[in-house]
């Protein structure tokens, strides 16, 4: 597994999360693990506290992780 940072700058109000470090296999799963806890559908995610689209969530592979489930490490949210 690789660690990957995760951020978006698309949704910048209060109570949002703007970034994350998670674990998965490739840069393509990780787009896919979102910070909170609502899921991806086909159309996107309607939760406001993350971004809508996946297209939106930049990637960027930090290491080497010693796991092998894909989750969430680290969270980083904007309480207001």
């Amino acid at each position: 597994m690789n660690l990957y940072l995760l951020t978006q700058t698309v949704n910048n109000r209060w109570d949002t999360f703007d970034s994350c470090i998670v674990s998965a296999k490739t840069a393509e799963e990780a787009v896919f693990i979102r910070p909170d806890t609502a899921q991806w559908d086909f159309l996107g995610c309607f939760d406001d506290s993350w971004v809508e689209n996946v297209e939106d969530v930049l990637v960027e592979y930090i290491g080497v992780a010693y796991t092998n489930e894909s989750k969430v490490i680290h969270r980083s949210f904007r309480a207001g």
